[in-house]
């Protein structure tokens, strides 16, 4: 099951719906107890689980890796606080992996560090090169690549992020109507009259 998927995405939401519904329970100590059942739970599963990892790393340490690159493994790693890759070493990967998208807008980026709380500093450099598309679009797609490989992040903060896309002071047209990206949509350039 992927993250994304309609079937996971219910399955939070179900969990959501428990966790409210046990807030608001007029028994404060039943649900206090289904509190510390779920936390005792959750021990015994991260305990489990690390001892699981320890047993694969022993025999095969790549096998490790591709579990950590696994979206949904990748979670449940960072749940437990037994992901191999640190919080910094995640959000570069997935900086890397919005590196090509970035370059075909004229941008880029660059991880200034990390706070001890687990915020991010990033800078965004560069801008569209006359694509319709504001740096406003690519803050996001950064923010969704780190999002993504990173859900422990508590913040993230984006230097050089603007509302609006400024056209160059030459005048010069977009040379395209919409965003190039990498296989999502087909670009349509202007052509000169």
């Amino acid at each position: 099951m992927e993250p994304r998927s309609p079937q996971f995405q219910k399955e939070l939401g179900r969990i959501e719906e428990l966790i409210n519904a046990l807030n608001g329970a007029a028994d404060s100590a039943v649900a206090a107890q289904a509190r510390e059942l779920v936390q005792a739970l959750l021990e015994l599963h991260g305990t489990t689980l690390e001892r699981a990892l320890e047993i694969v790393h022993e025999n095969d340490l790549t096998l490790v890796d591709k579990l950590a690159e696994d979206p949904l493994v990748s979670n449940l790693l960072i749940l437990h606080g037994l992901h191999p890759l640190d919080l910094e070493a995640r959000v570069r990967g997935a900086l890397e992996k919005v590196k090509p998208r970035l370059g075909l807008h004229g941008g880029s980026v660059e991880m200034i560090g990390v706070t001890p709380e687990g915020g991010i500093k990033l800078r965004l450099e560069g801008n569209c090169n006359g694509c319709p598309s504001s740096r406003v679009t690519l803050k996001s797609s950064i923010e969704e690549a780190i999002y993504a490989a990173a859900p422990d992040v508590t913040g993230l903060e984006v230097e050089g992020a603007v509302d609006n896309f400024v056209n160059a002071a030459d005048g010069l047209q977009p040379k395209f109507t919409v965003c190039p990206t990498d296989n999502e949509q087909e670009t349509t350039t202007k052509r000169d009259p």
